[in-house]
């Protein structure tokens, strides 16, 4: 797989939709270079979503195999794969399959289908306050 690096400050959540960042999907900057630091071993990279700024939540997320559910999102969601596989698509049938390490990306105005066939776990946040029934 071929790795993509972040060269200009485009928002990933400028339009609505689903985004699959796979695992190792982008080139990470080392902190020895950034830091002046070379003993300094590990790398980062930030990856601008959206210029709001909103509350912030985070929640732990399981899908069993079962039936299909959709969901709408009016606000920027990420899910972090940290067991096994979730799969959604969008209303157009586009599938995306991720495991653990990806990143799945919800923007705001998109319906997420969560497939049946997922049987996974994942950690979210997103910008938008708690809602009091998962509490």
């Amino acid at each position: 797989m071929s790795q993509q690096t972040i060269n200009d400050a485009k928002l990933l959540c400028e339009k609505p939709g689903i985004q699959l960042l796979k695992a190792g999907t982008y080139n990470l900057n080392e902190l020895s270079e950034l830091r002046g630091t070379p003993e300094l071993k590990g790398q980062i990279l930030d990856i601008p979503l959206t210029d709001k700024k909103e509350v912030l939540t985070l929640g732990y997320f399981a899908l069993q195999p079962s039936v299909d559910y959709s969901a709408d999102f009016d606000f920027i969601e990420i899910k972090v794969v940290t067991k096994g596989k979730m799969v959604v698509r969008d209303v157009q049938g586009n599938k995306y399959v991720g495991e653990v390490g990806d990143v799945l990306i919800f923007s705001p105005k998109t319906t997420v289908i969560f497939d049946g066939e997922s049987d996974g776990e994942a950690i979210y946040f997103k910008n938008v306050a708690a809602n009091p029934s998962y509490l």
